[in-house]
């Protein structure tokens, strides 16, 4: 598949839209003490054919464990490769983390709404506050037959609505709601529904393996992962880090799967 052209534009657009470089957080990245630190994946795409998917697994497992004062985990989509018998044993390499982790539905978790709720005991669209007070969304971005869907806009503003007294609001959901990635999809009602709200400090997809910047709709920014498993995307295994301080600033930086090298890291 012929992907690196795309990724060429998408990382020229992200470029733009970088509110700092890397090299401008210093000795600040990460913060010393933050009172909120989460971290999201995506891509996983446990039990896909011809892919070591046990040991990228595992790998990110280790990885994620060795960082400290993660509050919580969030497996953006994709968790598994379409056969539903994989989703139970998926589970049981997430359940190796410290921390507790959160999942959202990709167009690659085939599995009924009924079967989604008894393995993770939510529902595909879910909210949440975090211990400093923060709300969290998740959206589904698909369903049972994989098909590529717009965000619950009802169920999310009724979230956002109860979550307008926070300072931060962060929204999750697997495929862009944007066509500004090859597989993103128009849907310009949840786009326009974000950026009325002030609080909302990022939303986090996935979906696009071989994309991991930032881009900006009505200055709300929108982030990528990359991947962490499947069988194409960017040469490195990846997640994604963010970060409140105590006096209420947000970073988040990208970090290597193998090394915990930082790729790239915003001021939010």
């Amino acid at each position: 598949m012929k992907r690196r052209p795309f990724l060429q534009k998408i990382s020229l657009l992200s470029s733009v839209a970088v509110a700092l470089p890397l090299t401008s957080f210093g000795k600040d990245l990460p913060f010393r003490a933050p009172r909120l630190k989460f971290i999201t994946a995506s891509d996983g795409h446990f039990g896909q054919p011809d892919t070591d998917y046990t040991s990228s697994h595992n790998n990110l497992m280790n990885a994620i464990n060795k960082e400290e004062n993660v509050d919580f985990v969030v497996f953006n989509g994709d968790l598994i490769h379409d056969e539903p018998a994989f989703m139970p044993q998926v589970k049981t390499f997430y359940d190796k983390l410290n921390s507790p982790y959160y999942v959202s539905r990709g167009n690659h978790d085939k599995v009924s709404s009924q079967v989604w709720e008894e393995i993770w005991g939510t529902k595909e669209d879910h909210a949440f506050q975090t211990k400093d007070g923060s709300g969290v969304i998740l959206l589904s971005a698909s369903n049972e037959e994989g098909e590529y869907l717009c965000g619950n806009v009802d169920f999310l503003k009724s979230k956002l609505d109860s979550f307008t007294s926070l300072s931060h609001v962060f929204v999750f959901i697997h495929i862009s709601q944007k066509e500004w990635t090859r597989h993103g999809i128009e849907c310009a009602a949840l786009i326009n529904l974000i950026a009325q709200y002030p609080n909302v400090k990022a939303t986090f997809h996935g979906h696009d393996h071989d994309v991991d910047g930032i881009m900006l709709d009505q200055k709300k920014p929108y982030l990528w992962s990359g991947h962490f498993g499947g069988s194409w995307g960017n040469p490195f295994p990846s997640y994604r880090v963010c970060e409140i301080s105590e006096e209420g600033k947000t970073i988040t930086y990208l970090k290597s799967v193998k090394e915990g090298t930082v790729l790239n890291a915003h001021l939010l």
